[in-house]
C-alpha cells in the first residue's frame, strides 16, 4: 500500500497509477471478502457471501472491476457484477441478493485522475468507523486471509430497471400528475454513469429531456462535482431550449444540483430542501409521532426552514454519509441527507440517491405548480462562506482544542455542537470548524444572511486557528 492512499471511513481512494493499482485494489478487495465472510453483521451466514461490484464510467473502472473480481473470488466469495451503475444501485441491489455486502468502483466528485472503493455491509449502507477499520486490519495483514475455494462470477443486467421502478412507485411521487406537466429538463451527468439511467426516469416521468455529457465513457468534459461554478454549460442549455430546470449529477449519481428556468445555479442545499418539502408537504404518515428530517453539521438553514415549516424536528449528525443514514434508521425518520445535494428517502433506502432526488423534485413542481425560482424566492436566504486554515504539526489535538476553546470565548451567546469538531449556531447562521479527515488542514464553514457576516465567521476562526498553531 502507498503513504498517500486516503483510507476513510467506508473505503479508499486514490491517484489512478499512484496510489491506486490493480494490485492495491486487489489487496483491499480481498480485505472486504474476507470482512464480508466473518459476517460482521449476520452472524450465523453460510461460507462464501456473494458480493455486488458496480462502477461508475471512469477509464480506469473495467481495470480495477477484475482487480475486484479477483480479489474477491480469491478468499471465497461470490461476485454478483452489475456493470457501469449508479452507486446507490449497488446498494440496493446489495439488499435486493441479501448479499454480504457490496463495493462501489468510484471517486463520485473527485477529479478524472481518480479512482476509489466505497464498501457498503449487507444492509446496503456503507460501513461505518468499526467495521472500516477492521477492513484495514486485513488490508495491512494478508497473511490472515487464509485459502479458500475460489468464488464464482454471475452477471445482473437488470438492477438499474429495478431501482428506477422501485422509484417510480414511492408514494411521495404522484407520477401521473409529473407526466401532466409535460415537464421539459435539461440534464448534464458529465458523461459518468448518470446519463443512460437519469434519461430513462425523466422520460418514464413524461419529460421532455435536452441533454448533454450523456455518454458514458468516462472523459469528464469539465470539472465533475456539480457545484454552481461547474455548470455553466447546463445553465446555458437551460436558457437555450427553454427548459423548466436544469438537473446535474456527479459521475456516480449519488448527489443532484439543481439549475432553475432562468438559468441560475441555486446550490446544492436546495435539492435536500426542496426533497424535503416534497416528502413533508404529501401526505401525513400514519402516527402522532413528531417527524424528524436528518442532516450533517455543514447543511444550509433553508434545510431547517423547510422542516420547521411542515412541523419537523431536524437532527444533525457529523460530516459523513453513514452517519446520517444511521441516524435515519435509528430515529425513523422521514427522510434527510446532506447538503451536497444527496438526498436520502428511507422509503426507498437510506443512502444518497439522485434518481429519487429527480422524483422528488419534479413531484414537488408538479404538485405547487410554481417555478424552481419561486420556490427559492419564497424562502429565507442565506449564503455559505468555505476556508481552510493550516493545523500545527506539534500537539494537533491540544492546538484544536486551543481553537475552540477561543470560538467559546469569543461567542458566548452560541448554541454548541461537538460531535464533529464545534459547531456554534445562532437562529440565523452558524460555524462549524472540524479537522480535515483527509488532509492536514482544519475545514472552517459558516452560513449567514449575508456573505459579509459569514466571512466574518469564517475569519475569525481562521484568527484563532493561526493563533493556536504559532
Amino acid at each position: 500500500m502507498t503513504d498517500t492512499l486516503m483510507v476513510g471511513v467506508s473505503g479508499v481512494r486514490g491517484i489512478v497509477g499512484k496510489d491506486l493499482t490493480p494490485e492495491v485494489v486487489t489487496r483491499w478487495a480481498r480485505a472486504f471478502g474476507t470482512f464480508a465472510r466473518e459476517g460482521t453483521r449476520d452472524e450465523g451466514r453460510g461460507t462464501g457471501p456473494s458480493v455486488v461490484v458496480g462502477r461508475d464510467a471512469r477509464t480506469s473502472g473495467p481495470a480495477f472491476a477484475a482487480a475486484v473480481t479477483a480479489g474477491l473470488t480469491s478468499v471465497g466469495c461470490d461476485v454478483i457484477d452489475i456493470g457501469v451503475v449508479p452507486t446507490p444501485t449497488v446498494q440496493l441491489a446489495v439488499e435486493h441478493h441479501h448479499a454480504g455486502g457490496g463495493i462501489a468502483i468510484t471517486a463520485s466528485h473527485n477529479p478524472i485522475e481518480w479512482n476509489a472503493l466505497k464498501f457498503i455491509g449487507s444492509d446496503g449502507i456503507f460501513l461505518d468507523g468499526a467495521e472500516g477499520k477492521r477492513v484495514a486490519e486485513l488490508a495491512a495483514n494478508p497473511a490472515g486471509y487464509g485459502m479458500r475455494d475460489a468464488g464464482c462470477v454471475t452477471t445482473d443486467p437488470g438492477a438499474v430497471e429495478r431501482h428506477l421502478d422501485a422509484v417510480l412507485r414511492l408514494s411521495a411521487i404522484d407520477v401521473e400528475r409529473i407526466r401532466k406537466r409535460r415537464f421539459s429538463v435539461a440534464l448534464d451527468a458529465v458523461r459518468g454513469a448518470g446519463g443512460p439511467p437519469m434519461r430513462d426516469l425523466l422520460e418514464r416521468l413524461g419529460c421532455r429531456v435536452t441533454g448533454i455529457n450523456l455518454e458514458t465513457d468516462g472523459r469528464f468534459p469539465r470539472a465533475p462535482e456539480p457545484i454552481p461554478e461547474n455548470l455553466g454549460d447546463l445553465a446555458a442549455l437551460v436558457r437555450r431550449s427553454g427548459a423548466d430546470v436544469g438537473i446535474a449529477v456527479d459521475p456516480d449519481v449519488d448527489r443532484l444540483a439543481i439549475v432553475d428556468e432562468t438559468g441560475t445555479a441555486i446550490g446544492e442545499d436546495y435539492t435536500l430542501a426542496f426533497a424535503v418539502r416534497a416528502v413533508l408537504g404529501g401526505k401525513r404518515e400514519t402516527g402522532n409521532g413528531k417527524r424528524v428530517v436528518v442532516c450533517n453539521l455543514s447543511t444550509s438553514l433553508v434545510v431547517e426552514d423547510a422542516a420547521r415549516e411542515f412541523g419537523a424536528d431536524v437532527v444533525r449528525t457529523p460530516v459523513g454519509e453513514v452517519h446520517v443514514a444511521r441516524a435515519i434508521l435509528r430515529l425513523s425518520a422521514v427522510i434527510g441527507g446532506e447538503g451536497n445535494g444527496g438526498v436520502m428517502y428511507p422509503a426507498l433506502h437510506a443512502g444518497r440517491d439522485a434518481p429519487v432526488a429527480a422524483a422528488l423534485l419534479l413531484a414537488l413542481l408538479a404538485r405547487d405548480g410554481k417555478r424552481v425560482s419561486e420556490l427559492v424566492s419564497a424562502a429565507p436566504r442565506y449564503v455559505i462562506v468555505k476556508g481552510k486554515a493550516e493545523r500545527g504539526t506539534r500537539n494537533a489535538e491540544q492546538g484544536m482544542a486551543d481553537v475552540y476553546a477561543g470560538l467559546r470565548r469569543q461567542f458566548p451567546d452560541a448554541m454548541t455542537d461537538t460531535q464533529d469538531g464545534l459547531r456554534l449556531a445562532w437562529r440565523d447562521r452558524w460555524l462549524h470548524v472540524r479537522p480535515s479527515n483527509t488532509e492536514p488542514i482544519i475545514r472552517l464553514i459558516a452560513e449567514a444572511p449575508t456573505g459579509a457576516a459569514a466571512r466574518d465567521l469564517v475569519d475569525e476562526a481562521r484568527r484563532l486557528c493561526a493563533a493556536s498553531a504559532s
